[in-house]
């Protein structure tokens, strides 16, 4: 039978009797330790492997523990792996700095190896059941994404990535919605309550963004979807006799979208897509998606 895979753990501290008490006790607790003993070499490793957790000292020099921490977790494979801070310094202010910075926890030394197996546990099972959560999410096709109160994107199904990036034609898509979500929250504080009507219009496409509630501390949930192009879409189901989905992949034909992304759009395959083409290049009398798109257009510069 094989082993069951340790968990690894990322231990950066610039003390060698620091490093070399945790180590030894980490993996006679059943753990994979890597060392670093910079920030910078810290970054270095996450390239090569992702730790499962990270613990950092908080006082090294050159790049301390909190800008090292900040810079982890601009890496979106580390985001979910959770940061805990071991430092001698115990002020509030400190405490409140490790937070901030994107750690999940702060432990001050000397370490309790008794309290820090126990916490390691925690967050370990914390961080896997988010992930299990997220990835139920994803298989699920969900256009969803979580966002922190000053509108940082914390996570995103890859479903609504593709989404926003087929719907404004670019890579950067989620940076869009950033802004507007951010925008968004700052009325919310300003009135104390939701905005009626919690829309944000995307690029010429249109996108909508529905807040569904917070589900952690500074962690709310959106879902965001296609805006309705119904007047479009009837125009063409009236004007072609076609079928709903017909006219909804005639639309994005008409805008220039691919099989690909009209696909990602309207969450159908790439065949499903190729298989109402064919029956609007009869509907139409066209017989390639240029004629179909120049007719679809003639019809839709009439709303």
């Amino acid at each position: 039978m094989a082993d069951t895979p340790r968990d690894i753990v990322l231990l950066v501290d610039d003390s060698p009797e620091a490093l070399g008490f945790l180590t030894d006790a980490l993996e006679q607790s059943g753990f994979s330790v890597l060392i670093a003993t910079s920030g910078t070499a810290a970054l270095g490793i996450v390239e090569r492997i992702t730790p499962d957790i990270i613990l950092l000292d908080a006082v090294m020099p050159t790049m301390d523990g909190f800008e090292t921490c900040r810079r982890l977790k601009a890496n979106p494979a580390l985001a979910p792996v959770p940061v805990v801070f071991m430092t001698g310094l115990t002020e509030t202010e400190h405490v409140v700095h490790a937070l901030e910075s994107g750690g999940v926890d702060y432990l001050t030394k000397p370490i309790n190896i008794d309290e820090l197996r126990a916490r390691i546990r925690v967050h370990l099972r914390n961080a896997r059941s988010a992930q299990s959560a997220r990835v139920a999410l994803d298989a699920a096709g969900r256009h969803l994404l979580a966002v922190r109160s000053d509108g940082t994107i914390q996570w995103s199904t890859p479903q609504a990535a593709r989404l926003v990036n087929a719907a404004v034609g670019r890579d950067d898509g989620m940076e869009l919605v950033a802004s507007h979500i951010a925008n968004w929250m700052v009325e919310r504080g300003r009135q104390g309550r939701d905005p009626a009507i919690p829309i944000a219009p995307v690029g010429q496409t249109g996108l909508q963004l529905a807040f569904l509630g917070t589900i952690g501390p500074d962690e709310h949930l959106f879902r965001l979807t296609a805006a309705s192009r119904m007047s479009g879409d009837e125009l063409l189901r009236q004007h072609f006799g076609l079928t709903q989905r017909e006219s909804e992949v005639l639309v994005w034909i008409a805008k220039g979208k691919a099989n690909r992304d009209i696909g990602e759009i309207l969450g159908l395959s790439a065949r499903t897509v190729n298989k109402h083409l064919e029956q609007i290049y009869v509907k139409l009398g066209v017989e390639n998606r240029a004629s179909a798109a120049v007719k679809a257009a003639n019809v839709l510069h009439e709303i």
